[in-house]
């Protein structure tokens, strides 16, 4: 299972990145309002620190000005995929992405069916947002299940990408129900690594060690 982060912030993707586990990024239109400056230039940053996919997002609504929006952000960097929401201007632009050979992340899916029309468009990715359908009290973990069993009765190649995922269990839980690939934000990522036992493992290591520099410091033991 891939894992991208969901960040615009800089920062955050280059600390991922040098973790060593980063495989791309995926941003939207919430996350650029908090960067500074052009969203090309935001974007192809992003993409010249990761090169896996890149999700960059169209804000148009209608099928010609997805279409302008797609061609262009396609056109930032060779690993731009074009977020494109699930709405039926939506579902056109991404049949005509796929004809047009650009890679597309379908956002917004909260529907078996949804993700369903997604794939026979011909969507790269689709996004089913789990911690916003937990927020109202549904199993966004049901849906991640759903859609893997609908893509793989029909071998349809659409990955499924986990998103809106709101802890580390979420993380689990995705690659049980074997999403390709799940995005965190930062702060998802870093209490991954979190456990209270490798902290009371890693204090009792180093103050072992300590103790026993001090005694080399006093000569009690040889070397």
């Amino acid at each position: 299972m891939k894992i991208f982060v969901d960040t615009a912030d800089m920062d955050a993707i280059r600390e991922a990145n040098a973790m060593g586990i980063l495989d791309g990024v995926t941003t939207n239109p919430s996350h650029i309002s908090k960067e500074s400056g052009a969203f090309d230039d935001i974007i192809r940053q992003i993409c010249d620190e990761v090169p896996g996919p890149v999700s960059a997002e169209v804000v148009a609504t209608d099928f010609d000005g997805m279409m302008a929006e797609a061609r262009h952000n396609a056109g930032i960097a060779d690993n731009v995929v074009v977020k494109i929401p699930i709405i039926p201007e939506g579902l056109k632009a991404i049949k005509a992405c796929a004809d047009e050979g650009i890679k597309t992340n379908v956002t917004l899916c909260f529907s078996p069916n949804q993700a369903y029309l997604a794939a026979k468009a011909g969507a790269t990715y689709i996004s089913p947002f789990i911690g916003r359908l937990d927020d109202i009290a549904h199993d966004g973990m049901d849906l991640i299940q759903t859609i893997r069993q609908i893509y793989d009765n029909y071998g349809y190649e659409t990955e499924i990408l986990g998103a809106s995922l709101r802890s580390p269990k979420h993380v689990v839980e995705c690659a049980l129900a074997g999403c390709d690939v799940v995005t965190l934000p930062p702060d998802v990522l870093q209490k991954m690594l979190a456990h209270p036992l490798t902290d009371i493992g890693l204090e009792r290591f180093l103050t072992d060690w300590k103790a026993w520099e001090a005694k080399q410091a006093d000569g009690k033991v040889l070397a």
